[in-house]
């Protein structure tokens, strides 16, 4: 019976702990084994390097920020500093970034306690300063009142009247925007339904998001509202904000907002993504829109906040989310109902379908498969009256589409981006 020399567990624990600290660190720390330690280092490099770093149900990176945040908890900073600079100058694969480095301290802030997140903070600012040219991270000034939650944006109003809520993300990469986006939201809803979306293309790109003249935190001004109304509103907050042409995209009363604001301001986009939408109601469906507009009127907008969500979202979506189609209701019945009605009344009247050919912008349009409200049908009109337009549908999806399948929507507007 052969006998192997080599001790597997240990072989493959130290090349674990070199691809994660590198091959100086390792080095050193092995010349410099000796009689009392040598023992505790063929320990470490068996069971943590080997048995826990070995194993492959984490990546590596996932188990950086593990380590970083169990150190810091614990306060355990000589180990704490020695993964820190590891995940900073790390193989490109597995290393951390300064800001997933930051995500890391934040989230350890409130589950560890704000001291060692000081403590942290101080350290890895430490070391930021020493690898920052090799690593190409430049450390700026920036105040406390600069900043906003990377997850919602910096919420402002305009100065234009009505006055408009609107937030805005920075493209997280910290680089020139790829694309400045605004997203426009479906009537009864606010810009809150676009935060999943938002973040996703805030990664590389500017994105706004608003509230509609009358919805969320806007103001809703006296007065008949028309489509046009809204695509000025619209006009005035990229004017306001310097976007430079914006990708727009809009869902439902957003993509109606989005075709009149390519017809009147041609201008100020330079693409466009309507989803969920249409250029132009049937007679019939503008009676339902009347008889909306006479219940809301009549009753409240409890009244019809059931139908709307069951247009909104279909039957196994409502019975699998109970609690987004909760959120949904809430919003709808929180709205200021004059306001609702005269949106009811732009929308029922969106009159674009014979000057669709004069919108000369790149198109995609977005339709449900099970969309009640502006079915499949009424998407072809609008990719078919648009020279180059491109119609995408998606399953399993109703009204709502980008929250009822909010992957295959952000798949399709970033296969149209690139």
């Amino acid at each position: 019976m052969s006998y192997d020399p080599l001790n597997h567990d240990l072989e493959r624990g130290l090349q674990n702990r070199r691809t994660i600290l590198g091959d100086a660190w390792v080095d050193r720390s092995i010349n410099n084994a000796n009689s009392f330690n040598a023992e505790f280092q063929q320990l470490i490099s068996r069971f943590a390097w080997n048995d826990i770093w070995g194993r492959p149900g984490l990546d590596y990176k996932t188990r950086r920020v593990i380590v970083l945040a169990t150190t810091l908890a614990l306060g355990c900073w000589e180990e704490y500093e020695l993964h820190l600079r590891a995940a900073l100058l790390g193989a490109p694969d597995n290393r951390l970034s300064p800001d997933e480095l930051k995500e890391v301290l934040m989230q350890s802030a409130i589950y560890a306690g704000v001291p060692a997140a000081n403590t942290g903070f101080s350290l890895a600012l430490k070391i930021l300063r020493e690898v920052s040219t090799e690593i190409g991270y430049v450390i700026e000034p920036l105040s406390p009142f600069e900043v906003s939650h990377p997850g919602s944006g910096k919420q402002g109003r305009t100065n234009s009247k009505p006055a408009l809520h609107y937030s805005v993300r920075e493209a997280r990469n910290g680089k020139v925007p790829r694309h400045t986006i605004v997203l426009s939201h479906a009537l009864g809803c606010d810009l809150t339904m676009w935060d999943q979306l938002a973040n996703v293309l805030a990664s590389d790109c500017r994105v706004i998001c608003y509230d509609h003249r009358g919805h969320g935190s806007s103001d809703a001004p006296l007065g008949q509202f028309s489509m046009a109304d809204l695509a000025d509103d619209a006009a005035s907050l990229l004017r306001e904000l310097d976007t430079g042409p914006v990708v727009w995209i809009g869902l439902s009363m957003g993509g109606m907002v989005g075709q009149e604001l390519a017809l009147r301001h041609p201008s100020l986009l330079r693409a466009l993504v309507i989803a969920n939408s249409t250029s132009q109601y049937t007679a019939a469906a503008r009676d339902v829109w009347a008889q909306r507009i006479a219940t809301v009127r009549a009753q409240g907008i409890e009244a019809i906040a059931d139908a709307v969500m069951a247009r909104y979202f279909h039957e196994d979506f409502r019975a699998a989310h109970p609690a987004t189609v909760a959120r949904f209701r809430q919003r709808v019945v929180t709205t200021d109902g004059d306001a609702y009605i005269r949106c009811c009344d732009a929308v029922a009247n969106v009159d674009t379908t014979d000057r669709l050919s004069q919108i000369t912008l790149p198109c995609l349009v977005i339709a449900g498969v099970s969309d009640q409200g502006t079915p499949v049908a009424m998407a072809q009109i609008l990719a078919d009256g648009i020279a180059g337009a491109s119609l995408h549908i998606l399953d399993n999806a109703s009204h709502l589409s980008a929250i009822e399948q909010p992957d295959a929507f952000a798949q399709a507007v970033t296969q149209f981006l690139r």
